[in-house]
C-alpha cells in the first residue's frame, strides 16, 4: 500500500512538472513547495535527484515534438548535414555554457543555501514584476528577431547568462529567465519560447546526469519505478502544455504569468512565514 501512494505522489509531481516546466512559473520552485506537503519516503538524497531527473520526461517531449527541427542529418539524396540546424545547435551550446560551468562548480552550494521557501518566494515575485514591466515596454513594439536563425551568438550568450539565474535561484524559472532575456533583446515571443525549449535539452540532460552520478544510480526497484512514472507523466503533460503555450503566445503576452508568480510568491510568504513564527 505504501508503494502505491508513492506512485500516486509521483503522478502528481509529473503533472506539476509537465505544466510548470514550460510555462514561465518555475517548475523547480513548484516541486520544492509541493514536496513540503507530499514527501516521498525515500530520503533527501532521492528527492534531490528526483526533482531534477523528472524534468527529463518534459525535455523528451521537446525532442519528439520538434525532432524535424532538431535532427541535423538529412538522408534525402544521400547523407547531408543541415547547416541551419547545426547553426542552431551551436547557438544553443554557446547559450548553455554559463549555466553548465557554474552549475557543475557550485551545484552543492546552490542546493544548500538557495533551495528554500524564502528564495523561491522572492524570485517568484521579482520575475513576476519583470514580466509585467517587460511586456508593458513591448506593448506596441516591433520585434527585430523573428526566427532562431536571426539570433546572433552575442544574443545567445546574453540569454545564457539569464538562464544562469534559474540555475542558481529556484523560483526564477529557467524558461521565464530566458524568455525575459530574449524579449529584452528584441526577440519575438514565439522565437523566444522556441529557443527556450531547445536550450532545455542539453541543460537538463547535463543536470540530470550530474544528479544521477551523485546518487550513484543506487535505486531500489520502487525508487526506479517512481522516477519512471514521474518522467512518463511529465512527458505526456508537457506535450499538451507546449501545444497550448505556442497557441497562447500567438494572441497574448506573458503578463498573466507575471501576475500568477506574484500571487503565488505572496501565498508562499504568508504560509511559510506564519508557520515559522508559530
Amino acid at each position: 500500500m505504501n508503494e502505491f501512494f508513492e506512485i500516486l505522489k509521483s503522478i502528481f509531481f509529473g503533472i506539476v512538472e509537465g505544466i510548470t516546466e514550460w510555462l514561465p512559473v518555475s517548475s523547480t520552485g513548484h516541486l520544492i513547495l509541493f514536496e513540503e506537503f507530499f514527501k516521498f519516503n525515500f530520503g533527501d538524497d532521492y528527492w534531490n535527484m528526483y526533482s531534477v531527473v523528472i524534468q527529463l520526461g518534459a525535455i523528451l517531449a521537446v525532442v519528439t515534438m520538434f525532432f524535424g527541427k532538431l535532427w541535423p542529418i538529412s538522408f534525402s539524396g544521400g547523407i547531408k548535414i543541415k547547416s541551419n540546424v547545426m547553426s542552431m545547435w551551436y547557438k544553443v551550446l554557446v547559450a548553455c555554457l554559463p549555466a553548465a560551468i557554474v552549475g557543475v562548480v557550485l551545484d552543492d552550494f546552490f542546493d544548500k543555501y538557495f533551495y528554500n521557501w524564502i528564495t523561491i518566494s522572492v524570485m517568484l515575485i521579482l520575475f513576476g514584476v519583470f514580466f509585467i514591466l517587460v511586456e508593458n515596454r513591448n506593448k506596441n513594439a516591433t520585434f527585430s528577431v523573428n526566427s532562431i536563425a536571426e539570433i546572433t551568438y552575442k544574443q545567445a550568450v546574453i540569454i545564457g547568462a539569464w538562464q544562469l539565474l534559474a540555475a542558481a535561484f529556484p523560483g526564477t524559472s529557467r524558461s521565464g529567465a530566458t524568455i525575459i532575456g530574449a524579449l529584452l533583446l528584441g526577440i519575438s515571443r514565439k522565437t523566444a519560447a522556441e529557443f527556450t525549449f531547445y536550450l532545455a535539452i542539453p541543460v537538463m540532460f547535463g543536470a540530470s546526469l550530474l544528479k544521477m552520478l551523485k546518487f550513484s544510480f543506487n535505486f531500489t526497484p520502487i525508487e526506479l519505478a517512481v522516477l519512471l512514472v514521474g518522467m512518463l507523466v511529465s512527458y505526456l503533460v508537457s506535450v499538451l502544455v507546449i501545444k497550448f503555450l505556442l497557441g497562447y503566445i500567438r494572441r497574448h503576452d506573458f503578463k498573466v504569468f507575471g501576475w500568477y508568480r506574484i500571487a503565488l510568491g505572496i501565498v508562499v510568504i504568508l504560509y511559510f512565514g506564519i508557520n515559522a513564527i508559530v
